[in-house]
């Protein structure tokens, strides 16, 4: 095992940019993961645990599977350096970002797509929705939170590690959808139908928009349908992964 106790080490240095920065996350297809629960749900996946991180005296369960996985012994100041936690467990994954391949998105039949939704617990909190959901994939157009982002991957409780989430241009990603005969549907609060009119379907894309505005317009236009959650209280509206949860099992068969 190899031990850190210097925060100028190059590594600490590393994870730390991890933590604070989309740049470096972009830069080296890697992210890091925090608590147990997360880093046990990482080394289930084959391929992904780069190395496993231990703040000094935190004992890992017996039943992990970390033979092929560097490990990583570190004392409380340098973990300091490499949390966002106010109360940290002691264990981190860093992880690599999965890629996904053309094929691969190929055979996706259902879809949640993401249009500019910001608050990264909204989109943590979505992406573990469309996991429990059955969805196959999620895709987070511009201006959407970083998915790889910390309180992003606590929000999804390890679903990244279950589903393919990628970032996309959702005005490229539509029309390639309905070519393949994937419907698509929107959510608005002008003409649109009741959110569960068209159904249950193994085959389909839904776009839910940011907080404020909405899906925009122009990906709106380029819908099958439109589709609208109805309030019954003095509710001016619904919380976007809320809404989200409520349209995923309506569509889903």
């Amino acid at each position: 095992m190899k031990r850190i106790e210097s925060t100028q080490n190059s590594l600490v240095k590393h994870l730390k940019k991890l933590v604070n920065t989309r740049k470096e996350r972009d830069k080296t297809g890697e992210f890091l993961v925090e608590g147990e629960h997360l880093a046990e749900e990482a080394l289930k996946k084959e391929g992904t645990v780069l190395a496993l991180i231990v703040r000094e005296g935190v004992t890992i369960p017996d039943y992990w599977e970390i033979d092929e996985v560097q490990l990583i012994e570190i004392t409380s100041q340098v973990e300091r350096e490499i949390t966002d936690t106010e109360h940290p467990q002691g264990i981190y994954a860093q992880c690599r970002i999965p890629e996904v391949t053309e094929a691969e998105q190929e055979g996706w039949k259902s879809l949640l797509l993401v249009d500019a939704v910001q608050d990264p617990g909204n989109i943590g909190t979505m992406i573990r929705t469309a996991d429990a959901a059955g969805i196959d994939a999620v895709i987070l157009g511009k201006g959407s939170a970083d998915p790889y982002a910390p309180k992003t991957v606590r929000s999804a409780q390890g679903s990244h590690f279950h589903l393919p989430v990628i970032r996309g241009d959702l005005r490229e990603t539509v029309p390639g959808l309905k070519s393949r005969g994937i419907p698509v549907y929107g959510t608005a609060l002008e003409g649109a139908v009741a959110y569960d009119e068209p159904g249950k379907s193994d085959m389909f894309a839904l776009i839910v928009g940011n907080e404020g505005s909405g899906v925009d317009p122009e990906l709106l236009a380029e819908t099958d349908k439109k589709l609208m959650i109805p309030l019954r209280g003095l509710a001016e509206s619904l919380n976007v992964a809320v809404a989200t949860g409520i349209l995923l099992y309506a569509l889903r068969d």
